[in-house]
């Protein structure tokens, strides 16, 4: 008889034929017993669905009318999995073995952990830690996300330097590893994000609620990334800076909302124009339209509520100063160095 935890491994699809062919055996290959392997997939129009029902007749799949995005994808997806664990994963990362005992173990050890992240590294270069969540998520004071091992786009080289467990603020949304009653307490992800830092505002209310979010990287995993929205394109500019405005209006308390907010605007006007004089005028478009789509969502379509801080909130991973400020002015390249640099 198997008492260990039943995990579904549940990877969202949309027209990711190339990624399924590439990455599922080695999903499949896992050698944790009690598990399953489901591919969700978001109203594809490649031949995702026909090459999974051809050559992997026996995997189990959740077919969405349409492309709901990464948030309500998986919410709608996860209401129809009955399972002790969620690990979501995307299409574009390649897993080993032994990869889900590490994460099954931590959280099994301390009721007060409601997710983790195994630690990501670059497919394409193993030495390196991997941009959308390296060996741990953090935030700063005004809301920009960085990862231990990854600050903007210097990507240090894993030399074991990250290897211990420990709090962080959010995990990687690309292989998030999460109670499935925590999930569906927290109402899953907020469905307006579409994509992008939805995984850091749901990590985020977690925390408020009360619990961890932990790293565990004794397991290891590599990550493509930007398969469906590549790095510079202007609808991923868009989402991030319109999502991170909402997710500050709704996590933060009002006595911080009213200076991060103001410090925000300034410094996404200094982003923008940046952008615009280095050539890049769809990147300034992008934020400026950012801005007036939070305008738009405050005004009407503020509905998911935030829920009450906890007493026992104790929010890790947070740092107490501009990310940016020390690494373009101070020339803080790693996060060894930055975080170091608040002590």
């Amino acid at each position: 008889m198997n008492t260990s935890p039943k995990v579904a491994i549940v990877i969202l699809n949309w027209n990711g034929k190339h990624y399924l062919e590439k990455f599922l055996p080695s999903v499949l290959a896992t050698s944790y017993a009690n598990m399953e392997v489901i591919v969700a997939d978001n109203g594809s129009t490649d031949d995702s669905i026909n090459f999974l029902t051809t050559t992997y007749p026996t995997i189990r799949i959740i077919r969405l009318h349409e492309n709901y995005g990464f948030a309500k994808g998986y919410n709608e997806a996860l209401k129809q999995v009955s399972s002790d664990y969620y690990m979501l994963l995307n299409s574009d990362v390649e897993v080993e073995p032994n990869w889900l005992q590490p994460m099954t173990t931590l959280l099994e050890s301390d009721s007060t952990i409601a997710a983790c992240q195994p630690k990501l590294l670059t497919y394409h270069n193993r030495k390196l830690f991997e941009y959308a969540g390296g060996a741990g998520g953090w935030l700063d004071k005004y809301g920009y996300p960085f990862a231990k091992g990854r600050i903007f786009d210097v990507f240090e080289e894993d030399k074991g330097q990250y290897d211990k467990s420990e709090p962080i603020f959010w995990a990687s949304g690309a292989a998030l590893f999460i109670r499935a009653s925590v999930y569906h307490d927290m109402k899953g992800f907020d469905e307006y994000f579409f994509a992008h830092q939805e995984e850091i505002d749901l990590c985020w209310r977690i925390q408020l609620a009360g619990h961890k979010i932990y790293s565990c990287p004794a397991s290891v995993v590599y990550h493509v990334g930007g398969g469906t929205l590549p790095k510079g394109n202007s609808l991923k500019t868009f989402l991030n800076f319109r999502n991170n405005r909402i997710m500050l209006s709704k996590n933060l308390p009002f006595s911080k909302k009213i200076i991060v907010v103001p410090v925000r605007y300034l410094l996404d006007g200094v982003s923008a124009w940046k952008g615009l004089l280095s050539g890049d005028g769809g990147y300034f478009i992008a934020i400026i339209k950012a801005h007036l789509a939070f305008l738009k969502w405050w005004l009407f379509h503020k509905k998911q509520s935030v829920f009450p801080a906890s007493k026992k909130a104790n929010l890790s991973g947070l740092l107490q100063k501009n990310i940016a400020w020390l690494h373009f002015a101070k020339k803080k390249k790693y996060f060894s160095e930055i975080v170091d640099n608040t002590k």
